[in-house]
């Protein structure tokens, strides 16, 4: 795709005031957005058996049983099939594309993010006087009590509302200190308390789950690469978008009189 070969469109189709409404109310962007994606997956071919099985996903999603009822599923957008079909095959050539362009990086970029992916399930207790972090510790680690219950009636933040359990989510969601012991610590090892800011903290790392490369990881991987081209594509069109309109801008005295009131 040419860079910035949405400008002509968008300079024919809309004049600078209307330009410079959209702006206004953050519209310009999401249109010129969808309009890049939209040039660069023009000339990707849908198939009639591809189309067909975009049809039956969708009446899934919404409920519907079979391929029959898809004038009820119109009936309940409240849209064209013209509208509906379009924005189907939009799909279908937006992941054909995106599978073309950069699945064989995909792999690559997975072993990059590798240690962003991989997910961990732990208990944690989060609390904020020492020594009762220090009483609960013990009360678990003899297994005088354990620690959902404990969670449920001390615990200080949401963690209380899930028996303590966090996860599984990202290691790169947690604080670095807390990501630092989960990397090294021994599942169902409970872990000494220690303090990450104003709360000490008790927590055992229950499942360690390493990222691995599946078809799915391969399709996300493939979209993150997707979505930052088209940022970029983006990008250089908004630029030249308001060069153009700098460029067009009309000077007169009123700015130096606006200025000086």
């Amino acid at each position: 795709m040419d860079r910035g070969t949405v400008v002509p469109e968008l300079q024919r189709a809309i004049d600078a005031e209307g330009r410079a409404l959209l702006q206004r109310f953050n519209l310009l962007k999401p249109l010129v957005e969808r309009m890049v994606t939209s040039e660069a997956i023009a000339q990707v071919a849908v198939s009639e058996e591809q189309l067909e099985q975009a049809r039956l996903v969708l009446l899934q999603l919404r409920g519907f049983d079979g391929i029959d009822q898809w004038a009820e599923l119109l009936e309940q957008l409240a849209r064209s099939e013209q509208q509906v079909l379009e924005g189907l095959r939009h799909g279908i050539r937006r992941r054909s594309l995106m599978r073309e362009r950069f699945a064989a990086k995909a792999e690559a970029r997975f072993l990059e993010r590798k240690n962003e992916l991989d997910q961990v399930v732990y208990s944690l207790l989060r609390l904020e006087n020492s020594f009762l972090a220090r009483e609960l510790y013990l009360q678990i680690e003899s297994g005088e009590s354990n620690f959902a219950d404990l969670a449920k009636r001390y615990a200080e933040g949401p963690e209380r509302n899930t028996n303590g359990i966090v996860g599984p989510v990202s290691l790169t969601q947690a604080h670095p200190t807390l990501v630092e012991k989960l990397r090294v610590a021994q599942p169902g090892v409970l872990l000494e308390p220690f303090r990450i800011s104003d709360w000490w903290l008790v927590v055992r790392l229950e499942r360690y789950e390493p990222a691995t490369f599946t078809d799915e990881v391969s399709d996300q991987m493939c979209r993150e690469m997707f979505d930052a081209w088209i940022d970029e594509e983006t990008a250089t069109n908004m630029s030249e978008l308001e060069s153009e309109t700098t460029e067009q801008a009309p000077t007169s005295g009123f700015s130096d009189f606006s200025i000086s009131r």
